[in-house]
């Protein structure tokens, strides 16, 4: 097996074979300049037409005025080298003039040899000039090619008038030509290419640069002040970009600050949970030697003592659950639903003979959930809804909670009812945000911010379907156990 290639062996990419820069200044000039030659290359073809056409007529005049000469001659005869110094000076071989259909030759010069028959240019057609491939025809040709034009006549009556020549010589004027052009659109192409990039360079490039520059600097220290991107006044997009910059890094900036504070209050409060954990597993353990007493006066305010030290515990571990920067993934699974309800109202505290569990789901009820975080959400619901009846003053009906459960659309859905006085209106906008949702004195709001980032984690959500003088209904809504073949846990 060949070795695997080095990373100097791996082929680059199309466009670093050529030269192509890597700055936007440099790639600008390159393609101003190459876009403008392009415009010039484009041109080349009729300029070359209209070029070669202007030639051939100006060879058809002055053989259109060697033809005059017989006529103006004493007894219309030119002599032999007159007749070479027209020929010579039109730059042609043959002229040849038609008047009413009959063709009459003028001048002729010989040319020993010449078997091949000349090709034909008829000048007689209307146009901004030849077809644009006639001058490369010309160009690319054999060599040693005579052509015939024909042309309309401007300096006597006659149908028209017609040359014959080597095309050698236009050849070489079309080479000429075109060599010029081709140095002219270059040299024009450079220079506006350079007067483009220097004008795109100071309104487009260097803002950009500006802006790029503080962006950079801003990544990596965001608490500089040289970070800032300065702001030109300028009403285009670039100033646009250079104030909606200034602002983004403000509100980033304010943002940080922010965190690093919540960051070290968090702190602050983790190790004040910690030590506040400690002392009241003191007042626990105190609370249990008090209740091996036979006092009266104590056994009547042991319970709310209990109570009290129970949500002091309760408090410190919603604190520092919610603390935490991320909750593990869920490990979902299928479960049954009935058995899951039973043990988080046992944590609950919910009791036949207090706030009585109704636990109305079916026996062959499952769901898709972790199973421990699905017992934190289940007991955060129970605990607040029995709380909440228990903290009703005027209360004579047992309290009671239910649980039913169901599936629509796919989904699970878990009803929690109870009884209590329900969740109060001003309460309910902030009812799932963390320190503000509860509705007791002393409540920290914890438990239902949790519960539903609980479930929003398992791509389900947490919601409050009713609420009244008739109790409040949560709604849990979770995947369904569609899942086959997996393992039901109890």
């Amino acid at each position: 097996m060949a070795d695997a290639p080095t990373p100097q062996e791996h082929p680059r990419p199309f466009a670093r074979r050529f030269f192509w820069p890597g700055g936007l200044s440099a790639r600008l000039l390159v393609l101003t300049v190459l876009f403008v030659a392009l415009g010039g290359a484009l041109t080349l073809p009729p300029s070359l037409a209209a070029y070669e056409r202007q030639w051939l007529l100006d060879r058809v005049r002055a053989a259109e005025l060697a033809s005059l000469a017989p006529e103006v001659a004493p007894d219309r005869v030119v002599s032999e080298q007159l007749k070479a110094q027209f020929l010579n000076g039109a730059g042609v071989d043959i002229v040849a003039v038609s008047v009413d259909g009959i063709r009459s030759l003028v001048f002729a010069r010989p040319r020993p040899g010449q078997t091949r028959a000349p090709y034909l240019v008829d000048l007689r057609q209307h146009g901004p000039g030849l077809g644009w491939l006639a001058p490369f025809q010309t160009l690319f040709g054999p060599d040693g090619r005579r052509v015939r034009v024909m042309a309309e006549p401007r300096f006597r009556k006659a149908d028209f008038v017609e040359f014959v020549a080597s095309d050698g010589e236009l050849k070489r004027a079309l080479a000429l030509y075109l060599w010029r052009q081709v140095f002219i659109t270059a040299f024009v192409s450079t220079i506006t290419g350079v007067f483009v990039y220097l004008a795109l360079n100071l309104f487009l490039v260097r803002p950009m640069q500006r802006i790029t520059r503080a962006m950079e600097r801003f990544r990596a220290d965001p608490e500089d002040p040289e970070a800032r991107v300065e702001l030109s006044g300028r009403r285009d997009e670039i100033g646009r970009a250079e104030a909606e910059l200034n602002r983004m890094q403000a509100d980033l900036r304010a943002a940080l600050h922010s965190r690093a504070r919540l960051a070290a209050l968090g702190e602050a409060v983790a190790k004040i949970n910690h030590d506040l954990r400690n002392m009241l597993t003191s007042a626990q353990i105190a609370s249990e030697r008090l209740a091996a007493l036979k006092d009266p006066k104590v056994s009547q305010a042991l319970p709310r003592l209990e109570r009290a030290l129970d949500r002091a515990v309760r408090l410190a571990s919603d604190v520092l659950t919610y603390g935490k920067t991320q909750e593990p993934e869920p490990e979902v699974r299928v479960l049954a639903l009935r058995p899951a309800v039973e043990a988080a109202g046992e944590e609950a505290r919910l009791a036949d003979d207090g706030v009585r569990l109704a636990n109305e789901v079916a026996l062959g009820e499952q769901v898709s959930a972790d199973p421990d975080q699905l017992h934190r959400i289940l007991v955060n619901l129970l605990r607040n809804a029995r709380e909440a009846i228990e903290h009703e003053t005027d209360r004579t009906a047992p309290g009671v909670i239910r649980v039913s459960a169901g599936q629509v659309d796919g989904v699970s859905v878990v009803r929690v009812a109870d009884n209590g006085p329900g969740v109060p209106e001003r309460s309910r906008e902030r009812l799932f945000q963390a320190f503000s949702g509860s509705s007791r004195p002393e409540g920290a709001g914890l438990g239902l911010a949790i519960a539903r980032e609980l479930a929003a984690a398992h791509g389900g959500d947490l919601t409050l379907a009713e609420s009244g003088p008739q109790g409040a209904v949560f709604e849990l809504r979770l995947p369904a156990a569609s899942a086959r073949g997996v393992r039901v846990r109890a």
